[in-house]
Order: C-alpha cells, then sequence, then structure tokens
C-alpha cells in the first residue's frame, strides 16, 4: 500500500476499533444496568478521582445536574461512592467504591487473555510504538472532544 491508502486504511481499522470498543464498555455497562456514559464516567472517577461533582462535569461536558444522576446510579451499582470534603461540609467528592474493581475486573479476564494473545505477536519497540501512538491520539481525540463541546455550547 502507498501512504494515501495506508492512511484510509488506518482510518478505518481506527473507527471500527472505536466502535467495537463502544460496544464492548456498552455491553459492560449493560451487565450493570448502566448506560455506557455510565460506566466510562465510573471508569473517569477510577482514573482521576476522587472528583468534585464540577470537575467530573468538566472533564466530560456534561452539566453538573446530569451528573447527580449519573453518580446515583453508579453508587447503586457499586460502581462509586460520594464522600463529604473533610475541610468543606458544602462540598463532596465522588470516588470508587471500596471493593468496586474487584467486581468489575473479573468481567475483563477473557478479554485481557486475548489481548495477551494478540500483544505477544509484537517485539517491544513495537509495543512502545503502539503504545506511543495510542497517547498521542488519545490526547488528540480528548482536545478535539473539547473543541466539540465549545462549539456545541456557542449559540
Amino acid at each position: 500500500m502507498n501512504r494515501d491508502e495506508l492512511m484510509l486504511a488506518l482510518q478505518g481499522a481506527g473507527r471500527a476499533h472505536s466502535t467495537a470498543t463502544i460496544m464492548f464498555h456498552t455491553a459492560m455497562a449493560a451487565y450493570f444496568g448502566l448506560s455506557a456514559t455510565d460506566w466510562k464516567c465510573g471508569d473517569i472517577i477510577n482514573q482521576k478521582g476522587p472528583l468534585t461533582a464540577g470537575q467530573l462535569a468538566e472533564l466530560t461536558g456534561l452539566t453538573t445536574g446530569a451528573i447527580t444522576g449519573l453518580v446515583d446510579r453508579l453508587e447503586k451499582a457499586g460502581i462509586a461512592i460520594r464522600r463529604p470534603d473533610p475541610n468543606d461540609r458544602r462540598r463532596v467528592f465522588i470516588e470508587s467504591a471500596p471493593g468496586g474493581e474487584e467486581m468489575v475486573l473479573p468481567l475483563f479476564d477473557s478479554m485481557l487473555e486475548a489481548f495477551s494473545e494478540v500483544t505477544d505477536n509484537y517485539n517491544d519497540d513495537e509495543l512502545a510504538l503502539i503504545l506511543d501512538f495510542i497517547q498521542r491520539s488519545t490526547a488528540l481525540m480528548e482536545q478535539e472532544a473539547a473543541k466539540m463541546r465549545a462549539k456545541s455550547a456557542d449559540p
């Protein structure tokens, strides 16, 4: 393939990968009675928490009102909890629920095993290159999402 064909194939593969990832996480969310947005917000809390509702709203582009209902659903599913700020009674932190990871991680076992079979086909230099691509493209997607949220906020 020439570069143009390779870029087109890469874009198509990236699009298919993104869709497959969303469908996987939608299935995981459904297992817990959550929406895909709820589920991924639980993951954001797990990765970046504890967070205030305002911080989570800023990271996701959701309103603080939507965050309230979302956190209610995450609490009910055993994924997140609210914890009062010891220094400011008016503020609440949202964080991963104790035992939540132990409940969720086993559900990824099959995928992680299959993923290992894929990564076994690459040497360390190739894996480092793939990691670099994923990190750079993730940062790009976060920037583009912020741009889109800003556009949709403009009248």
